[in-house]
């Protein structure tokens, strides 16, 4: 048997702020192999956003095959903490530490769950990142390259972000919103603000630019979706003279957009509007993930109906919030998101209720012992 409590504040003690280690996955691998599964890490990728590393793990053969996926990374910790925020100090009913929500609990609760079913038909694995909370180009990502060279694919896939809202089991992801970012540059002539015609003002163009699409409405939402978004998240200019018409303009933008829209083609529509108020604009874009949809069937009936024989609630089906690496998961197969309640990840005093640790790990026992089944 595993103690989540014990499992958790071991993995809290690692430091490892994304993209470093700090020891967070060697702690994983050795929970791992003492319950029987063969654990394979590797690094990978270069600074700055690497080198990363991964973990995958697996137990038993054949099918069905039940992933679990998770990251052992974690944001920077900030000043003001209580405590120091890499040791781990119970206060209380609460586990206070950076990682303690999201998402080293929900990691220890999966393996102590894992240890309590040691015999299983079929495939139980894991699938750890220490490259979530980063840039995520050298974790999952590089994971899913080194599943598809050896022919491994899930069947079902369950990632342990911590859904829940206000109360343990109220909340799980069938999906999430796309993201995009784009950085819009507006060239000009720089010059005296008492001879425009010598000069070419980008400011108004670029005004004109962001006004069209401040008023674009992209849609109205959906059965699953909320509507998408476009925010308007950075303006530049940089003048610091009164009497200079600036050279150059330049604004940035987030667009969170659900199934109705593919990224490419949301930065096509803003690289024509710039076009036609800017012809010698320019529009870089990175699109951080694309949405997705796992529409309700076994998978998400297998979570609900653990959460309900643990808890009594009936959790809500969502797609509300930002990215995880679901995103990328979801083309390997049908994948959710449930794990602990998320009122404090990424904010000082991190902390998750011991008895939700517990009882985490009996609903991840109830979904591995029925996902396995057949």
């Amino acid at each position: 048997m595993i103690d989540p409590v014990a499992l958790a504040s071991r993995l809290i003690a690692c430091p490892s702020v994304t993209p470093e280690d700090a020891g967070a996955i060697d702690v994983i691998a050795e929970a791992l192999e003492a319950i029987g599964f063969t654990v394979h890490s590797f690094w990978a990728g270069d600074a700055p956003d690497g080198p990363v590393r991964n973990l995958f793990a697996t137990r038993g053969q054949g099918g069905p095959h039940f992933a679990f996926a998770g990251h052992s990374d974690v944001v920077p910790a900030g000043p003001g903490w209580g405590t120091d925020p890499f040791t781990p100090v119970i206060r209380g009913d609460l586990l206070h530490g950076r990682g303690a929500v999201d998402m080293k609990g929900a990691v220890a609760a999966f393996i102590a769950a894992a240890a309590r079913i040691p015999d299983h038909q079929g495939t139980l694995s894991l699938i750890i990142t220490g490259d979530e909370e980063g840039p995520a180009t050298h974790g999952t990502l590089a994971l899913m390259a080194w599943m598809e060279e050896r022919g491994i694919r899930p069947d079902l896939c369950l990632v342990g972000e911590p859904t829940s809202a206000h109360r343990l089991g109220d909340t799980i992801k069938i999906g999430r919103r796309g993201s995009v970012n784009m950085w819009i540059e507006v060239p000009g002539t720089q010059g005296h603000v008492a001879y425009p015609h010598l000069a070419d003002n980008p400011a108004p163009r670029l005004i004109r630019i962001l006004n069209e699409l401040d008023g674009w409405t992209l849609d109205t939402g959906n059965r699953w979706f909320q509507p998408s978004n476009l925010e308007i998240t950075d303006i530049a200019i940089g003048n610091p003279a009164t009497n200079i018409i600036p050279g150059v303009a330049r604004a940035r933008l987030n667009i969170r957009f659900n199934d109705a829209h593919r990224g490419a083609d949301l930065v096509e529509h803003v690289r024509q509007v710039v076009a036609r108020h800017a012809p010698r604009g320019t529009v870089e874009a990175r699109i951080s993930g694309e949405a997705f949809l796992t529409e309700p069937g076994r998978l998400s009936t297998l979570v609900t109906d653990a959460i309900h024989r643990a808890t009594g609630l009936e959790a809500e089906l969502s797609t509300s919030g930002g990215t995880s690496d679901a995103r990328f998961l979801s083309r390997l197969c049908p994948v959710v998101e449930f794990g602990l309640c998320n009122a404090t990840m990424h904010k000082l005093d991190e902390a998750v209720a011991v008895a939700d640790l517990h009882a985490l790990t009996d609903i991840y026992a109830d979904i591995i012992t029925h996902a396995l089944q057949g």
